[in-house]
């Protein structure tokens, strides 16, 4: 199976030779209208476009500041691997201040540390680069692996004529080009298996309208779109068999932090007896979280609510309430489509087992599957 979309790739200088080079993204601001490559030469672009969302999507994101990083040491003192260490701390710290809640943003930026930091001392720093641009492309290439994965278990659950409601964009657009959410229906497709998706347009960036049925339309499939408060209404028609979405971070008990809008679609799915899945990689799991609690919850400015492509569409001096994304309570999930499976509850264990690494490092108590948000 290829890739979807190359969303965010590194592009070097010269043919045949990694380094040096620059992170290339796919500009989503401009979508549906244009398709734009944008070259980013500097730590600060890379910071600049995981923030205002040119690239979006925790394991694009994750991805793409893997890449920041060599972006920023590559025109390092090559005479001070000291140096060279204490400026990568530094743009860890940096570039992990881009956006808060998606986990994988800050997993790929300490996996980087640790794959320098972990290595012989006294390394040049021509081999501590070199090292570090191939733990990016494998970040980028395991990220691959698992969606198509997490693609080929979740297409298990489908069955020719479902109707599968998804929200905001899990697809190629928001991990390395394949997607985790969307992956599920991306395989199907191959197996012949056609179901009828449903799109959520997903306020107030419109990341399901611009992004999502752009994306499903380029793939040639038949896609209906929705307001978000039309979800609901669906369900009860009888329309939508299942939802599946993806996740910016879940906690070690299963509650799960998503797009802004996932929580009224999983309180619906559950009173109308819906499955509800979340497609996402082990690297989306965060056992230092004991609960959703703990997550932290990005606040967008006011201008996303209070204007539309620069045209004012609410009273002047209005409070604004902008959160990006939401808590799903783990009791509302029927399951986790992972890269290993589907899990079932009890979340906790399994989640456990994913990232047994973590847990040791951690060493932190696991919660009971009954706590709560």
């Amino acid at each position: 199976m290829s890739i979807v979309f190359e969303t965010v790739a590194w592009a070097p200088r010269h043919e045949g030779r990694d380094l040096p080079g620059a992170v290339r993204i796919l500009d989503q601001t401009r979508l549906p209208n244009e398709t734009e490559f944008l070259l980013l030469n500097t730590p600060e672009e890379v910071w600049d476009a995981i923030r205002r969302l040119a690239v979006r999507g925790a394991p694009a994101i994750g991805i793409a500041a893997a890449y920041g990083l060599i972006v920023g040491l590559q025109d390092a003192d090559r005479d001070k691997p000291v140096d060279f260490l204490h400026h990568l701390d530094h743009l860890v710290h940096y570039l992990g201040t881009a956006r808060p809640t998606a986990v994988n943003l800050n997993w790929a930026l300490e996996r980087m540390r640790a794959a320098a930091h972990e290595l012989e001392p006294g390394l040049t720093v021509d081999v501590l680069l070199q090292h570090l641009i191939q733990e990016a492309h494998h970040i980028r290439e395991e990220d691959l692996a698992m969606s198509h994965s997490i693609g080929e278990h979740g297409a298990e659950l489908l069955r020719a004529g479902m109707g599968v409601l998804t929200h905001c964009n899990a697809g190629g657009l928001a991990t390395s080009g394949f997607g985790t959410a969307l992956a599920p229906l991306y395989v199907a497709r191959e197996r012949q298996i056609h179901v009828r998706v449903f799109v959520d347009e997903t306020r107030p960036l419109l990341q399901g309208s611009r992004l999502t049925a752009w994306e499903l339309q380029q793939k040639g499939f038949e896609v209906t779109l929705l307001c978000d408060s039309a979800a609901g209404h669906l369900m009860r028609e009888g329309k939508i068999d299942m939802v599946i979405v993806g996740a910016d971070r879940v906690a070690a008990n299963g509650d799960v932090a998503n797009k802004i809008g996932t929580y009224m679609l999983a309180l619906a799915a559950r009173s109308h007896r819906i499955p509800f899945f979340v497609a996402m990689p082990s690297s989306t799991i965060d056992l230092n979280a004991p609960t959703g609690r703990a997550i932290e919850i990005e606040e967008r400015p006011a201008e996303e609510l209070t204007e539309w492509n620069g045209v004012v569409v609410a009273p002047k001096g209005v409070h604004v309430c902008n959160p990006a994304f939401d808590i799903t309570p783990h009791q509302l999930v029927t399951g986790f489509i992972t890269e290993n499976g589907v899990l079932h509850a009890p979340f906790a264990l399994g989640l456990k087992d994913m990232v047994p690494q973590a847990v040791e490092r951690e060493g932190r108590e696991l919660p009971h599957e009954g706590a709560f948000i």
